[in-house]
C-alpha cells in the first residue's frame, strides 16, 4: 500500500477527520483504551466513517512506522449521504436512478459496475459502511475514472436507505431468479433504484423483502446467473433505453 493512501498516528487521524478528509476506514488497535478510543468512536460515528478494531499485526501491514495504534485509509472519492443527494435530483427536475451494492466485495466488480452506471446515467451509487469492497485505486482504475464522476453515497444501513428511497417515491427493484416478472416488463421511467447482491450470496433477505418489486433477467443458457457486473450493465442499459427520447 502506498504511503500516501494512509494516515497514521492518533493526532494526525483525529485532525484528518475533523478536517473532513475523505476516509475509507479508521482502524484502531485491539485493546487500546482511554480518551483517544472514545474520541475516535465519537468522531467516526458522527462523520459516518467505518470504524474497525483490529489486531496490531493488521496495522503493521499498513505501516511499520510508529502508528500509535491508529491508522486511517484515505479514499480516492468523496462520500455523500443519500438523504442529501436525493432531494437535489428532484429539485433539478430529473428522474432518480440509483444503484445499491449489497455486499459486493470484489473491487474490480465495483469498478466495472461504476463504469456502466456512469455511462447509463445513474445519479449515485449507494454502498454500505461495512461488508463491501474498499473504494481504492484499483476500483477507480477499473471504473476508467467513472467513480470520480459519480456521486457515491455511504450508508450505515442499506435497509434504512431502501426504506428512505421507497418513502421518497423511488421504486426499489431487486433481481431474483425466482421472480415471475421480467426486467423489460417493468416501467423504468419512474424513479428507480436497482439492488445488486454479493457475488456469492446474492441480495440479503431483509433487503429483498423490503424491495418494491422482484424481477428476473431473461436467460436461455444453463449457467446459474450472470456475473454481477454484467447483470448491472443489462439492468442499467434497459433503464437507459426506456428513458431515451423516442
Amino acid at each position: 500500500m502506498q504511503q500516501k493512501e494512509i494516515i497514521y498516528g492518533r493526532h494526525p487521524v483525529v485532525d484528518a477527520i475533523q478536517a473532513s478528509v475523505s476516509l475509507e476506514r479508521v482502524y484502531i488497535q485491539k485493546g487500546l483504551r482511554g480518551e483517544i478510543e472514545v474520541e475516535l468512536r465519537h468522531l467516526t460515528k458522527s462523520r459516518n466513517i467505518p470504524f474497525l478494531v483490529v489486531p496490531r499485526e493488521r496495522l503493521q501491514k499498513f505501516t511499520q512506522a510508529n502508528h500509535q495504534g491508529v491508522v486511517a485509509l484515505r479514499s480516492p472519492v468523496q462520500y455523500y449521504r443519500l438523504a442529501d443527494v436525493l432531494p437535489l435530483i428532484y429539485e433539478k427536475g430529473e428522474v432518480p436512478l440509483f444503484l445499491l451494492l449489497d455486499g459486493i466485495t470484489d473491487v474490480r466488480n465495483v469498478g466495472a459496475i461504476a463504469r456502466s452506471a456512469e455511462l447509463c446515467g445513474v445519479h449515485a451509487l449507494v454502498l454500505p459502511n461495512k461488508g463491501g469492497a474498499l473504494i481504492n485505486a484499483d476500483a477507480l482504475k477499473t471504473s476508467a475514472g467513472a467513480l470520480s464522476r459519480l456521486s457515491v453515497c455511504r450508508e450505515p444501513s442499506l435497509l434504512t436507505a431502501t426504506r428512505l428511497l421507497i418513502d421518497s417515491g423511488v421504486q426499489v427493484l431487486a433481481g431474483s431468479l425466482k421472480a415471475s416478472e421480467y426486467l423489460h416488463h417493468i416501467d423504468l421511467t419512474a424513479p428507480t433504484a436497482f439492488v445488486l447482491g454479493s457475488e456469492g450470496d446474492g441480495i440479503s433477505t431483509p433487503i429483498a423483502r423490503s424491495a418494491s418489486k422482484l424481477f428476473k433477467i431473461p436467460q436461455v443458457g444453463e449457467s446459474d446467473s450472470f456475473n454481477v457486473s454484467v447483470a448491472a450493465g443489462i439492468m442499467l442499459y434497459e433503464g437507459m433505453r426506456q428513458r431515451l427520447p423516442k
